[in-house]
Parts: C-alpha cells; structure tokens; sequence
C-alpha cells in the first residue's frame, strides 16, 4: 500500500516523463552491464552485448579529467576516442555499441557534470551519475555516494543535466538508513525529469558480504512512475540467466543490472546458459586486441574470470605477460593477434598514405619534430630508448644525450628535448611523466637516425649493455684497463675536462611552464 495515492496521482505524468526522453534506449524490462571500475571498458561490454545484455554502462569516469579531454575519431580503430591532454584515451566506445552505452559519470558539480554530458553525448545512448559507490576514489570531493546526504546537489546536478543535453540522463543510488529516506530521496530524483534510476539495494557502509536489502528495492519502485533498475543481487541471488527474472520479481523493479556476476563470466547474460571460462576469455581477448585495449586492463579483466583458478598454469602465464601479445600466446591466439595486427597496419597505412604520414620528421625551428607517444608496453625488454641511444653514442664515441624537459602548468604533463649530436629532438606529444617525457625524444631521434629503439619485434640490435660491460670487467685480465675504462666514463660531458658537468635544476617560464633540464 506504500505510496499508492501518489502512483495514482502521478499516472498522468508518466506518459509526459516518457517522451520527454529524447532518444530510443529504454530502461524498462532490460538487463544491463553495471557499471565497474577498470571493468567496463570496451572489450568486456561488447562482449556483454554480445551474450545478450540490453544496456552496458561505462566504468565511473571522474567528470574533472573527461572535462580536459578531446574527442578524436581513430580511423584505424575505428572508434571514437576520447583523449587526455597526456594522451591517455579516458574513454573509447565505437558504432556496434551506440545505441546500449551509458556513460556513467563522477561529479559534484552541474555544470562541469554538462560540459562532459555535451563532450560526450553524440557517441553516447545515455548519461548515469554515480551517487551510489562508496569507495574513496569516488566520494572524495563530494562525488559518488557522498552525494546521498546532499539532496539539493543531486537535483542540481540532474536537473541541469536533464535540460542541457539530448539524450536520457539517469542515476545509480544506495539506500539510506531507513525507508522513509530512500523513498523522499528517490521522489525527488524523479522530479528532476531522469529517465530511470538505478538502486544498489545495499547501505553505502555495506559491502557484497551483507545481504541485499530486496524489500528496500521494491518499496522503492512502487513509490515511483519511473523505471526502477534493481542491483546488488550477484552474490547470492544471480548465478545464471534464468535468476535475472527471479531477482526482478523479488525486487518489484522493472529492471536488473548485474556488476560482479558478469564480471566473473559475462556469458551469464546469455538464455541459452553460461559458457564455459575458457572460451569466455578468448572471446573477450580477441576484442581487447582488435581494439587495443591496454595490456594491464586486458590482464586484470582475465584475472577477475579466473578468479580462484589464477594460481593454475594459464593463471601463472597470465600474470607474467606484459603484453596482448604475450596473453594471446597463453591462450593460444598468437595468430589472430598476427592477422588482427596485420590488419590494423594495412588500415594505418592506407590513411597514412592517403593523408601523408603524420610520423614523417618536421623541424620546428632547430629541433626535429615527430609525432610520438612513449608506450611501455611495447618495450618490453631489457633496453629502453634512452638506453639504446646512450649505448649508441658510446659505440661512436659521441657526447651522451642531454634532456631537456619542461612540464606544463594546467595538467603537469611533460615534453622533453634530446640534444645528441648537436642535433635536438623531440616528441610533439605530452607526457604523464619526466621520464616518459625523455623515453619519447630518444624515440623521436633513434627514428630520424635509423636506429634501433627497442620495441616488440626487433631483432638483436648488437648493442653492448650496461651489465655485459661490466661482466667483461670482471672477466678482464688488466685490472689497470678497467679502472681506466672506469673514469672514462665518470669524465663530464665537455671535451674539456675542467668544465662542469651541466647539473640537473628546474625553474619557473614566466607562461607557468616548469623547465627541467638532466643528463643521463
């Protein structure tokens, strides 16, 4: 009998509140990917839509960081990337997606929560606020379930949203302490004008140990027109697919998100019933390389499958790859990772040639110029670029690269410039890090130089390392010899040796910029 004047008295709006949603997603009788951190990205919901889930929802992405980023079309890719000034991609989606993916976003502000919503909302079938996680990375700053004692925040934040972008805007809750609270919080949400809400039927003190609180849940849909999306049901409640429909009706909602049972097999969204592990995890492998997916992402989303089978024999291989090619040959998908690379680089080729390779060196004043990003992942072994080019300049006996580095104000990225030879070089891209920062300009000058730099796939470079050198040393005959070789190296970098080896420093440009200059 709960609320039953007030769905009787709000009949009338419900058909309003359903076309004001602008857009074809519907919130009603679907089952969705819940959205989980490092979890939802790209490979694991497009194998969730795959196995049948209806709607699948990003991973929380903090409105602050998405607000900074750039919208790029990735042509090789084919997707749509959306790029941090340190160039990391925060948030990648593509076509077979559009229509079921809801971005769900971290804030305490309305209008930066609008400037993300209007960045993202053409690639996007709708925006989800988190008010509902309760871990720190989520609450500090008034975000995620901190919202819960804001009201007054919470309406901002959706009403502004509701009235400033095109597609349907919703909310993920916890419950409150008592029904009454849950209840007068979620009436108001639905003023605001959301299409849906989504409620963890758990107290945000509350962790998946304790049980979900079903009743709280059906309380709660009766006590609202909108579509009401019920979760927290893994542990105990959802185990296959027939248990969605079961959840639902204990629930009363008109909806079911599943978080961690589909993380430890996303195959539970398929009627026809789970598949086994194994092949689970090469269907989302294939989907990590085809749309490269970071190797680290790539690892820990294998692993959650797994789970308590992460100490067997594939387990054990997995942990110890560093890269998609590594986890592929556990698996036994070297040669689609072959084909999938092949392919890639045909398409990459073709656009380059098509509109001029955007790696081709430009000078820039007396520096040369390229368009290069350091990824560690693809320099997997002993060597880094500076460490070939430093191996370089001793094989020829030139003066060791010097950096140069400079970090910018607004977001504490870092560009560098190499000087070897006399000659400067440099990445136009910015860097997350000073080191970074360097690895990118000893890429950009082994590159021009024609050079080996280290990456996946090369051959033998015959460079000597440092470690070899020193076991010559010790294998030396002449003690004398190797003391000499010693100092030599401890000798500055000037040809004169009474003049100062250049000390690493740092000082402020007058635009904000941070000047860092080092020698390795």
């Amino acid at each position: 009998m709960l609320c039953v004047s007030f769905l009787f008295l709000n009949q009338a709006n419900k058909e309003n509140m359903t076309a004001r949603t602008v857009g074809s997603l519907c919130f009603r009788n679907i089952n969705a990917l819940a959205p989980m951190v490092r979890v939802g990205t790209l490979p694991m919901r497009l194998l969730a839509l795959d196995y049948g889930a209806d709607i699948v929802y990003s991973e929380e992405l903090i409105d602050i960081k998405m607000a900074q980023c750039q919208r790029v079309v990735n042509e090789v890719l084919e997707t749509v990337d959306f790029v941090a000034p340190d160039e990391r991609v925060m948030f990648r989606t593509c076509k077979k997606e559009k229509e079921h993916v809801v971005l769900q976003m971290g804030t305490a502000d309305p209008d930066r929560a609008l400037i993300v919503a209007r960045l993202v909302e053409n690639d996007v079938a709708a925006i989800d606020i988190n008010m509902g996680c309760p871990k720190e990375y989520s609450t500090k700053g008034g975000m995620g379930a901190a919202l819960l004692s804001n009201p007054d925040q919470i309406e901002a934040i959706l009403r502004t949203l509701v009235n400033g972008v095109s597609k349907p805007v919703t909310c993920k809750i916890r419950i409150l302490p008592t029904l009454e609270e849950t209840v007068s919080l979620v009436k108001r949400i639905e003023g605001t004008g959301v299409s849906a809400i989504g409620v963890h039927g758990r107290l945000k003190d509350e962790r998946p140990r304790h049980p979900v609180h079903c009743d709280v849940i059906k309380a709660v849909s009766q006590s609202v027109s909108i579509p009401v999306i019920a979760n927290g049901g893994s542990l105990d409640l959802i185990k296959a697919h027939a248990d969605f429909e079961e959840f639902r009706k204990a629930t009363g909602a008109s909806s079911v998100m599943v978080a961690r049972a589909a993380m430890w097999n996303p195959s539970v969204f398929r009627s026809q019933g789970l598949l086994a592990v194994e092949e689970v995890m090469k269907e989302y492998l294939k989907y990590a390389v085809r749309y490269d997916n970071h190797a680290f992402n790539t690892k820990y989303c294998l692993c959650q499958i797994l789970r308590e089978k992460v100490e067997s024999p594939l387990g054990k291989q997995l942990l110890s790859a560093q890269t998609n090619e590594e986890i592929c040959e556990a698996y036994g998908l070297q040669e689609y990772y072959k084909k999938t690379q092949a392919e890639l680089q045909t398409r990459r080729d073709a656009i380059q040639t098509n509109r001029g390779d955007p790696n081709h060196p430009v000078l820039d004043g007396d520096v040369t110029t390229m368009r290069v990003k350091f990824e560690r992942r693809e320099y997997p072994g002993e060597f880094s670029p500076k460490m070939f080019l430093l191996e370089w300049s001793r094989k020829e006996n030139l003066e060791q690269p010097a950096y140069e580095t400079i970090q910018r104000s607004q977001d504490r990225a870092f560009q560098s410039i190499v000087t070897m030879a006399g000659k400067k070089y440099r990445s136009t891209l910015w860097e997350k890090s000073k080191k970074f920062a360097e690895q990118a300009a000893a890429i950009v000058c082994l590159r021009v130089l024609g050079l080996p730099e280290g990456r996946v796939g090369e051959g033998h470079s015959g460079l000597v390392g440092k470690r070899k050198r020193e076991e010559k040393r010790k294998d030396s005959p002449n003690e004398e010899d190797a003391t000499v070789g010693c100092e030599a190296r401890k000798r500055p970098l000037s040809e004169n040796p009474a003049e100062p080896r250049a000390s690493s420093g740092a000082s402020t440009l007058p635009n904000g910029v941070t000047h860092k200059a080092s020698a390795v």
